[in-house]
């Protein structure tokens, strides 16, 4: 496959989803909108206020033992216990996932005219990830709950990941990490079952997430019309193989431990469960759909995706 240069893509370039957009143009629509509805977590929200007794922490739904054996002999205290420190759990892994994005996303910029739009609305994007996490971080120790690092092998596939990771690899990484948790915020936020400071966190989040995911969704579009085959074909394998590592983080298993479940019983009800499993695939869809739209989903990468429980 030839290698088509910036100049091509602009000029009427298209894929399954129709004309590619201007990237500069993209980046300015994102950098007005960032002007306007961008927040401060420290300003914005009600750090002092203390949590309302029988409130959630995270829709029941949503928390991994929902609907299992396991779930209907635990208390309602301790469900919302479970909810609690899976919450800090999501928000442990949100602050690992948001620090690769932003090393990836530097190294998007590397060689690219600091002037521009799109290298303006990165630096932009950085910056919201930076008061993510540590709006994550602030909630993490508010809640008085432990902070949940990923497996010592989940770091390490990080870090190689985000140093071999090609150009479309990188974004669709990032849409992987934001798109479903975004599923899951935005049936957090309007909530009223779940904590006003959780809803708070989770709305800010939405709001500005929703610019990641369009510049990502735009400029993967465009890397994977204009990148060489190679890159495509390597996209969709570490593509498939982040997805598997993405799912099985996303439940830390200290979570049984710490609220008084035996952990592999815990472990093997999840894996069991068919709730669990439409919970994963649902809010994996809009993305899923998205990357068979345009070319990820093929091959090796497919069954990867098939085997990480994200694609039904």
């Amino acid at each position: 496959m030839t290698t088509l240069t910036e100049a091509d893509a602009l000029d009427g370039l298209r894929d399954a989803l129709g004309l590619l957009k201007d990237r500069e143009q993209v980046a300015e629509r994102l950098l007005v909108s960032s002007a306007k509805h961008s927040f401060d977590p420290d300003k914005e929200l009600d750090w002092e206020a203390p949590f309302e007794e029988g409130k959630w922490f995270w829709p029941p739904e949503l928390v991994s033992l929902y609907d299992t054996p396991m779930w209907r002999r635990m208390s309602e205290e301790q469900r919302i216990l479970l909810s609690q420190h899976e919450a800090a759990a999501l928000a442990s892994l949100g602050i690992w996932f948001e620090i690769i994005l932003m090393q990836l996303l530097v190294r998007h910029i590397y060689d690219k005219a600091a002037t521009s739009a799109h290298v303006r609305y990165a630096l932009t994007e950085i910056e919201d990830e930076c008061r993510h996490s540590k709006m994550f971080a602030r909630l993490i120790s508010h809640g008085g709950t432990p902070w949940y690092p990923v497996s010592r092998v989940h770091l390490n596939l990080g870090r190689l990941f985000k140093t071999i990771s090609t150009t479309p690899g990188s974004f669709t990484a990032t849409l992987l990490g934001e798109e479903i948790l975004d599923w899951m915020q935005r049936l957090t936020f309007p909530d009223e079952r779940v904590q006003p400071l959780i809803r708070g966190v989770t709305r800010i989040h939405v709001v500005e997430e929703a610019r990641h995911v369009r510049y990502a969704r735009e400029e993967l579009r465009r890397q994977m019309v204009t990148a060489p085959r190679w890159s495509q074909e390597f996209t969709r394998v570490t593509s498939g193989e982040f997805a598997r590592v993405f799912s099985v983080a996303f439940v830390n298993p200290d979570v049984y431990t710490n609220v008084g479940l035996d952990k592999r019983e815990a472990m093997a009800q999840v894996k069991a469960s068919a709730h669990r499993r439409e919970v994963m695939q649902t809010g994996a869809k809009r993305l899923t759909d998205f990357l068979d739209d345009i070319g990820v989903l093929r091959g090796v990468g497919r069954r990867l995706w098939r085997s990480s429980g994200l694609l039904a």
